[in-house]
């Protein structure tokens, strides 16, 4: 049986919405600034205030660092243990046996955010391509206030290994020629021309650039899978190696894992704690231009 594509359009969803086995979810966080010298590189933010301005009609919300992260870490949004994630997912109504959608709004990062993590319990979920800005755009009903919420369940996972990986990894991957390390931030983070908010400028030695930002249009929804291809094939990602993303927080790296996904690749990996950790640590290497 052949797997969901993970993308579902706005048309798609418009047609759907109301369905008694849908489950949609804004997934939205912002990145706040923080004064220079700050222990953190940002604040995050959930989505809450902007969810109850306006959201997808009978959409819940998802606070990705309050609910859904592991709360003991020193990095944001890092991976929490299964129980956490089984449990809050419970807590919103996930029920795998449903059709779930996921969106946001700004960006569609944190919606591929939560698209990576339920793949990485066993649930194959959709994100909406285009988020909220591209619903709200064309006109599509939109509803306002606090979220009604989901039945609850019992959220069973069955999780899949490999999807995401630490720093002791990717050090142990750097120069294999099997596989290929991505960095999904900007050019001018990647090469260190710019001060980074994560510590010390530049990129995993030996590691590539496809950034984010390159495979998203101006509506929001995400490039052709033609175009995506070719930055890839351009960066000397390839079906044979092993590729390992990573970004800043983990976040933006999950866009570029989607579209290698749509397009066949299957030994994909993500550094969860990405430049938030390794720009911050003086024993691990970093290279810039």
């Amino acid at each position: 049986m052949s797997q969901p594509s993970p993308l579902i359009t706005t048309e798609q969803l418009a047609a759907i919405l109301g369905d008694p086995n849908l489950r949609v979810y804004d997934c939205t966080t912002y990145n706040e600034p923080v004064p220079p010298g700050s222990e953190v590189p940002y604040r995050a933010v959930p989505g809450d205030k902007t969810f109850a301005a306006g959201h997808i009609p009978g959409a819940d919300f998802l606070d990705l660092q309050g609910e859904f992260s592991d709360a003991s870490s020193e990095q944001f949004f890092m991976m929490p243990d299964v129980a956490q994630l089984e449990a809050a997912f419970g807590r919103h109504g996930l029920d795998a046996g449903k059709t779930i959608v996921l969106y946001s709004i700004g960006s569609m990062m944190w919606s591929t955010r939560f698209w990576w993590m339920l793949r990485s319990l066993g649930v194959d979920a959709r994100v909406l391509d285009g988020g909220f800005d591209k619903w709200k755009e064309e006109g599509r009903p939109v509803e306002t206030g606090a979220p009604k919420g989901y039945p609850v369940t019992t959220f069973k996972a069955t999780p899949r290994a490999g999807f995401f990986v630490d720093k002791t990894a990717v050090m142990s991957r750097i120069g294999d020629p099997a596989t290929v390390i991505v960095n999904a931030l900007g050019p001018q983070f990647h090469q260190g021309l710019e001060p980074s908010r994560y510590g010390r400028p530049g990129r995993v030695p030996g590691s590539v650039n496809v950034p984010a930002a390159t495979l998203t249009n101006a509506d929001k929804t995400l490039t052709t899978l033609a175009d995506a291809e070719a930055k890839f094939a351009a960066a000397g990602v390839t079906r044979d190696k092993s590729v390992i993303l990573y970004c800043g927080g983990g976040i933006s790296a999950t866009i570029d894992l989607l579209l290698l996904t749509q397009l066949g690749y299957d030994r994909l990996t993500l550094y969860d704690a990405s430049m938030g950790e390794w720009a911050r640590d003086p024993a691990l290497p970093i290279e810039t231009d």
